[in-house]
């Protein structure tokens, strides 16, 4: 056996658990020893505390030497066992509920002296440990300092605690794959004792070499599997796009704005990546309103003048239909551009897809099922995916490999991630940056209301109505709820009902595709003036008429959030609102949310703020999205050693190091199975 085979081994190949115990493991999600490694200890128990019975004090775990004197077993069913215990300072009872005669007197013999650990109680002017784990006639093997583990219904600490011991005493000496120029920075220490100070119950509260090198095990492992997978996709030699300035020249006449700098710079980059004989794989990241889908469009075109077909996919059919219209608006009869969602009927879908196949279509929008088995592309050579940070790795890689060789991919996504998370999530990508704004663009103004000031904000909101202006309102709950007293949406629609009138309308994610696009629509076209909703118009819809979001409850949303709802108005030229309306009393923190958003409309610097205040994992998308629950790593907290993993990464890749010594690295951080030919 391999000594990294041990390890991934399934938890009832350790002696002592059965199919019944390993069962129990399963439900904390614990499959394999290796798990069981990462399942670390919550606190501390220290049962070194020994007191004579005089001294003890109730409530604590303390640890006790007594004399056995007395048992007393009731015959009437439900009543404890009890063995009275003494020393020369007082009395103590140990009581048993369910526990056999037998057991009891196995653990317990009379006229003996025993050690015994527990919680103190005290009954009827005496001492008790109720139910004691700890009993024994060795104190050494009592007197201890034990970690503290989450258990599951059925495993009890004495088990867990036993299982551990057992795993740790048999922890391979695995061969080392970190460099010592990296090692010197951890003093050296290797894996298996790492791990084992982990479980130290005096280091639970101890930070230290032990857990920096752990931590950077598992960074490493991560940017390794990525280096692999951009190196075997530009291996992959593609026919190069073939262009000239001749189209971007045409569409950028068709603009009603100059070009940002920062657009031109990623344009450039993405043509560098078309014209050259490497497969692209590169993420655009923008703020809202920064731009991204003009510059997208702009690819698309010139894919398209190179003789190649292109497939842009959107997450929702709203914004596949208004991609669609920009993209007609700005290619012209320059490209035969089709749409495809559930609502292209089913003699339209068979004529798109025999069109497809035969290349007579040069861009096709829609949704997910632009990817299904039976859509057979022509000659692809370029997929943009929008708004899709919930892709993760093994996704963003399949997708690249159906496109076939020629195909470029370009993923956009407008929530701003902060470095750390971009080395993490999309460290498989190249990755371009759009920054400014257009010009047009005016900066949204953005403000605080206490909920007793609500009047106030009606009144704005018909002041905006008057100036032909629209206006979101954002709640967010559905329905109102006894047990958290936030605006649900369906008490603000009727309430603003009474007021507006017929103009006002309502979504929220338990209205059916159909119903809330046709209701989108009626916004869009200005048949209602207020569109109250949930968190659902969260995605990048344009509604440049829409110039006021009131956000409800503003403290329960995160940074993040909070600034991508922003982000639904200030898409034209007008001036444009946000109202965060907060209760009198708020959480520091939530106070914190808001006087950041209201000093600033940079969606980098906010997100930087929000992982900070929030944490990695809760980051808008991601936690819900499962790309990446690291085990201890946390780009917020560690950004040093994810520092330090990306400069070892780049010595890595410039020796052009074999990977086969990062082998246990990659097949322990289960990475390896991303690619079948990382090793």
């Amino acid at each position: 056996m391999l000594s990294y085979e041990y390890l991934l081994s399934d938890i009832d190949s350790i002696k002592g658990i059965g199919s019944k115990t390993a069962k129990l493991f399963r439900k904390k999600n614990i499959n394999t020893i290796f798990d069981l490694i990462w399942s670390l200890p919550r606190d501390l128990t220290d049962r070194t505390d020994e007191k004579k019975i005089n001294e003890l004090q109730i409530g604590k775990i303390q640890t006790v030497t007594v004399n056995v004197k007395k048992y007393n077993f009731p015959r009437i069913r439900n009543l404890p066992n009890k063995v009275l215990c003494e020393d020369e300072t007082g009395k103590l009872d140990c009581v048993f509920f369910n526990s056999h005669e037998g057991y009891i007197r196995k653990i317990l013999p009379l006229n003996k002296k025993i050690v015994i650990s527990g919680k103190i109680g005290y009954f009827k002017k005496r001492y008790q440990i109720t139910n004691p784990t700890h009993i024994s006639v060795d104190s050494n093997s009592i007197k201890k300092i034990f970690s503290n583990y989450s258990l599951t219904e059925g495993i009890n600490q004495k088990l867990y605690t036993k299982v551990i011991e057992k795993v740790l005493n048999n922890l391979p000496d695995l061969n080392e794959w970190l460099s010592n120029r990296v090692l010197k920075n951890f003093d050296y220490i290797s894996w298996k004792k790492s791990v084992i100070q982990l479980h130290d119950p005096k280091n639970i509260k101890k930070k230290g070499n032990f857990l920096n090198r752990l931590i950077f095990d598992e960074i490493l492992s991560t940017f390794l599997i990525n280096s692999k997978i951009r190196k075997s996709i530009k291996k992959i030699k593609k026919t190069r796009k073939i262009f000239d300035t001749t189209e971007f020249d045409q569409i950028k006449r068709k603009l009603k704005f100059n070009l940002t700098r920062d657009q031109i710079s990623t344009i450039n980059e993405i043509n560098n990546d078309l014209k050259s004989d490497q497969k692209m794989f590169r993420l655009l990241q923008g703020d809202v309103g920064s731009g991204k889908t003009i510059v997208a469009l702009i690819a698309c075109m010139n894919v398209i003048s190179s003789n190649f077909q292109v497939s842009m996919m959107a997450p929702t059919e709203i914004l596949a239909n208004q991609h669609y219209r920009l993209a007609k608006e700005l290619l012209g009869n320059k490209a035969n551009i089709q749409l495809l969602t559930s609502k292209t009927s089913y003699k339209e879908r068979i004529i798109i897809l025999e069109d497809l196949k035969n290349n007579k279509i040069d861009l096709l929008i829609g949704t997910h099922s632009l990817f299904q088995e039976k859509i057979i592309y022509n000659n692809l050579g370029l997929v943009v995916i929008d708004e899709q940070h919930k892709f993760g790795v093994k996704q963003r890689k399949k997708l690249s490999d159906k496109g076939g060789k020629n195909c470029d991919v370009l993923v956009m996504s407008a929530t701003p991630i902060p470095r750390t998370m971009v080395m993490t999530i999309f460290g498989d990508m190249d990755v371009s940056v759009i920054k400014n704004k257009p010009k047009n663009r005016k900066e949204i103004k953005t403000y605080s209301k206490i909920n007793s000031k609500v009047n106030d904000v009606i009144k704005f909101t018909k002041e905006q109505i008057h100036k032909k202006n629209q206006i979101f309102w954002v709640c967010p709950l559905i329905e109102e709820s006894k047990k958290v007293d936030h605006q649900s949406s369906i008490k603000r629609y009727e309430s603003l009902k009474k007021i507006f009138g017929n103009r006002v309308g309502l979504i929220h994610g338990q209205l059916d595709d159909d119903e809330r696009n046709f209701i989108l629509l009626d916004f869009l076209n200005k048949k209602i003036d207020i569109l109250v909703s949930t968190t659902v118009i969260e995605v990048g819809i344009d509604f440049p008429n829409a110039n006021l979001i009131v956000i409800e409850n503003a403290n329960k949303f995160g940074l993040s959030q909070l600034h991508q709802l922003r982000g639904r108005v200030g898409r034209g030229d007008k001036e444009s609102f946000c109202i965060l309306m907060i209760k009198d009393s708020v959480s520091e923190n939530a106070r914190k949310r808001i006087k950041i958003l209201k000093s600033s409309n940079d969606g980098f610097k906010i997100s930087e703020e929000d992982m900070k205040l929030r944490g990695f994992g809760d980051l808008l998308g991601f936690k819900q999205s499962g790309i990446k629950n690291f085990r201890l790593a946390d780009p917020v907290i560690n950004e040093d050693l994810f520092i330090m993993a990306e400069k070892e990464m780049q010595i890595i890749e410039n020796n052009n190091e074999d990977l086969k010594k990062y082998r246990t690295l990659l097949k322990l951080y289960d990475r390896a199975d991303i690619l079948n030919d990382v090793i």
